[in-house]
């Protein structure tokens, strides 16, 4: 049969090309999360495999908008990657969960978000030593986040959970998300008054860390901190709970 007088052809056909757009704004937005040999072009290629992937596997019976499930396939597609590329070493893994681990046993043993200055402490480290591994992590915080919500628990995942508890029609459904949302605002509001900002602003605003440091008079490189260590302590929350 030919290309386009297969309805399924022209309908994928149709939403590649409408949303080819955001293949370059989901770039623009993570281009300052990857290693520098990792240049524009490959990361666009990247997400146009995701786009594609997205249009294959797109489900309209779910009832949720493409442009959502499209954005997830092109970050996750950029993400694999970089793994494939090998950029994260051991040493900077082995980093950022030490990171984990001592706020995590700090959590426990103070009842509360354990401050920099104490996390430094806990790991023979001056604050300066301690701000300074955030910055050299900071790229692995968005890989390891997502692989958190890709983590599987009786073969299904975290994110597969979030979508259709969200795109449920069923009344009951519609109980668990507000469930679920509720849950996710507590994990979130654990964190600092300051990661909570960055966080919302980057995730929800979508603004860039240059727009935010200059609307929390902080420098880029604290805002990539801020941004590190909060989503260091996410992932500890989120994997607390699937466990």
């Amino acid at each position: 049969m030919l290309y386009n007088q297969n309805p399924h052809n022209n309908d994928r056909s149709r939403l590649i090309r409408d949303n080819l757009y955001l293949v370059d704004i989901i770039v623009g937005r993570m281009v300052t999360q990857v290693p520098s040999f990792m240049n524009r072009d490959d990361m666009k290629s990247a997400g146009m495999v995701g786009l594609l992937d997205a249009s294959n596997k797109f489900d309209p019976s779910k009832k949720i908008l493409f442009k959502t499930f499209a954005e997830y396939r092109i970050r996750g597609a950029i993400l694999d990657e970089m793994r494939k590329l090998d950029w994260f070493s051991r040493s900077l893994r082995d980093k950022q969960n030490r990171i984990g681990k001592t706020i995590a046993d700090l959590e426990l043993q103070l009842g509360r978000d354990p401050e920099d200055h104490e996390v430094a402490r806990a790991m023979n480290l001056s604050l300066e030593e301690y701000q300074s591994m955030l910055g050299e992590v900071s790229h692995l915080g968005c890989v390891s986040l997502n692989e958190t919500l890709d983590h599987t628990v009786e073969g299904r995942s975290f994110l597969e959970t979030l979508v259709d508890q969200r795109t449920s029609a069923l009344p009951g459904k519609r109980i668990e998300d507000q469930e679920l949302t509720k849950k996710l605002a507590e994990i979130i509001g654990q964190l600092s008054k300051k990661e909570q900002l960055v966080i919302s602003l980057y995730y929800y605003e979508e603004l860039t860390q240059k727009e935010i440091a200059e609307i929390l008079e902080l420098s880029e490189g604290r805002v990539s901190q801020l941004h590190s260590q909060a989503l260091i302590k996410l992932r500890n929350k989120v994997e607390a709970r699937l466990h």
